[in-house]
């Protein structure tokens, strides 16, 4: 089965990004959260870098049984 990246809609917070990058590299959310942060106060890179995956990434398809 092949991986691929989603935004995921259930564990969202603004978009889903975090949450979904955290899926497909198995990591917890909250530590791609902080990376975040950390982008964004340190380097001020963070927004414009979630900006952009949130336009690119699509959404988590749902299936209903």
């Amino acid at each position: 089965m092949e991986k691929r990246l989603y935004k995921n809609p259930d564990n969202k917070v603004i978009g889903g990004v975090c949450s979904g990058l955290g899926e497909y590299f198995n990591m917890d959310t909250t530590i791609v959260r902080i990376i975040f942060l950390i982008l964004f106060f340190g380097l001020g890179t963070g927004v414009l870098v979630y900006l952009i995956l949130w336009v690119v990434m699509p959404d988590k398809p749902t299936y209903i049984q």
